[in-house]
């Protein structure tokens, strides 16, 4: 660790950002501090652990930017966290948003189960969070079957199954009063706001009907369907007042380990929860932090946040501009006290596993660097190809950091029909990828994992240096079984790891997930047999003429049919070629 003794005494005691560089003078953290002198002196001056002391080994310089408030430091803060994307700052492990039921507002309406809600927040009805998707997929199900709702994206020209097993009340042919409608939309939004009279009374009516009918099928279907909703209304229920809309956070802190607990309460239904365990450097900050980034992801915000007593309520509440509060008793403070019950049995029950978990990788980290004779080694990067039939290659690369999947930055790449070979695949799609991060500034990986021996880490190392980078790379050997048996480095000298050993274990997932990753890719694109995905693959296709093509033909079974000379009205003769010579062998 450097002495940062003189640097320290010239730091002011002001609020402010502050970021810490490693020794490529890439920012690691990012920080705020209502005292910065006090905060960077507690880094360098005290005995630290885990995650802080992995920080701390890696710091190489810090620098700090003085503001005139707590508030503009907490803006700073997470407006450098964005750029940066540091790797010691908090990462919610789960970065998928949770689903919402919508209900659209044109002129015959659709319910459906949404993710992507940025650009719906003020075009439709959304209800939600749901944290789980089967429970949301459910509803929306049973309120189509009861309610004949629209159920196309697009009208039809002709009435379908739906309309004749009367699941749609034919909007494409018929004209259907707009009463009837609102009627419709006033009963399923009251069912999802939490007043189930409407829908209860409907499926009561439907069951006496069908019974009545001797459809006893149809009445075993809406009682089990009534069954759900008591059932279901009986485990959210909670005892508040019905026009309560509010999220409650809690948290549990133990050995630099963070459990959170997020209720989502609705018409004074619990709804659902969130809950994570993540370790922690700067407990006070990454509360703070780990909201804000959960409702960047998730950016319904609640009507109100009730947080607990110590944590700062106008810092969230001028950022996140919602009322935060407290509650002192009663109800309220009951669940918030469940909250942080869920939280503390949560850590209990997983902590010595993640202790433990996080030891070996710590252990296997420090081994690899030491193998390497590098000072650090954290992000990694791997890359594989798949192709069909020897032609139409496709690549992927996943990343790793301390041996953790980070998914949401894994790639796909197309590669150009030109490619016939595994080599010149692999070269593009590393020319590709380590000439985007020098034109975009973007963090480079302390280690390339090839899939492969000498030859694998010949071809990087070409691509690599005519880069101008100095990356290590290694390269993971496979024996005629097919399975990993040697790694090599840079200079084809192979490593003494032994194959029983954690980092040999975590080497070889990440060898394992890169394959699957990129198979899956090309799998995924023929098992679908979704046309726009198809014309992905494709070079040459870009928006405009995939639109056209999809418009044109609309099937994959109408463009396998299609002629050379038809897909050379759309495309230019060398890419109408490689489509059709791709088709043909699908």
């Amino acid at each position: 660790m450097k002495d940062f003794k003189e640097k320290l005494a010239l730091v002011p005691t002001k609020p402010g950002s502050y970021q810490m560089k490693n020794k490529d003078g890439i920012i690691i953290y990012v920080g705020k501090a209502k005292n910065l002198q006090r905060r960077l002196r507690s880094y360098f001056t005290r005995t630290v652990t885990g995650k802080t002391k992995m920080l701390v080994d890696d710091i190489d310089d810090f620098e700090y930017i003085v503001t005139s408030s707590e508030l503009e430091s907490l803006i700073l803060e997470i407006t450098l966290i964005k750029k940066y994307d540091p790797k010691y700052n908090i990462l919610l492990k789960d970065d998928k948003t949770y689903p919402y039921i919508e209900f659209t507002k044109e002129k015959y309406p659709r319910l459906k189960v949404v993710r992507n809600v940025k650009r719906k927040r003020n075009q439709n009805y959304l209800y939600g969070p749901y944290p789980n998707v089967n429970a949301a997929r459910k509803t929306v199900n049973m309120l189509n079957r009861l309610y004949p709702l629209r159920k196309c994206e697009n009208l039809k020209k002709e009435l379908c199954l739906y309309y004749h097993i009367h699941e749609c009340l034919g909007y494409c042919q018929k004209q259907i009063p707009q009463q009837q409608i609102d009627t419709m939309q006033h009963e399923i939004t009251s069912f999802l706001k939490g007043n189930t009279d409407y829908v209860v009374t409907k499926i009561k009516e439907e069951m006496i009907a069908a019974s009545e009918k001797l459809n006893y099928e149809r009445a075993s279907e809406l009682k089990e369907m009534l069954n759900d909703i008591n059932i279901t209304l009986n485990k959210q229920k909670i005892d508040l007042n019905d026009n309560y809309n509010f999220d409650l956070f809690n948290y549990y802190h133990d050995n630099n380990y963070l459990s959170v607990q997020l209720f989502f309460v609705r018409n004074g239904l619990l709804i659902g929860r969130h809950e994570e365990i993540l370790s922690t450097l700067n407990l006070e900050d990454e509360l703070i932090e780990y909201i804000i980034k959960f409702y960047e992801r998730n950016p319904i915000l609640p009507k109100e946040l009730l947080i607990p007593e110590e944590m700062n309520h106008s810092l969230l509440e001028d950022y996140l501009n919602i009322k935060v509060i407290t509650p002192k008793r009663g109800k309220l403070f009951s669940l918030l006290s469940l909250a942080k019950e869920n939280a503390i049995l949560k850590l209990n029950a997983e902590e010595e596993t993640i202790k433990q978990n996080d030891e070996i990788r710590f252990k296997a980290l420090n081994e690899l660097k030491e193998l390497l004779h590098v000072n650090s080694v954290s992000r990694m990067e791997s890359f594989d190809n798949s192709h069909l039939f020897g032609t139409f290659y496709v690549g992927g690369m996943v990343v790793f950091e301390d041996f953790l999947p980070l998914k949401n930055e894994y790639r796909k790449f197309k590669i150009s029909t030109e490619i016939k070979d595994d080599l010149g695949a692999m070269k593009e799609v590393l020319y590709r990828r380590y000439y985007k991060v020098l034109m975009e500034n973007l963090q480079q990986p302390d280690l390339i994992v090839m899939d492969g021996g000498k030859t694998q880490i010949t071809v990087c190392k070409e691509i690599i240096s005519s880069l101008g980078l100095k990356i290590p790379i290694i390269g993971l050997i496979k024996n005629k079984k097919h399975q990993t048996s040697e790694i090599m480095n840079q200079d084809f000298e192979i490593l003494p790891v032994k194959k029983d050993s954690n980092l040999f274990l975590f080497l070889t997932r990440i060898q394992e997930e890169v394959h699957r990753y990129a198979i899956t890719y090309h799998r995924n694109i023929k098992a679908k047999g979704a046309l726009s995905s198809l014309l992905d693959v494709v070079d040459g296709i870009g928006e405009v003429k995939k639109k056209e093509l999809l418009k044109t033909f609309g099937s994959l079974k109408k463009m396998q049919e299609s002629s050379l000379e038809e897909l050379e009205k759309i495309l230019n003769k060398d890419v109408a070629k490689n489509l059709f010579s791709y088709l043909k062998q699908l």
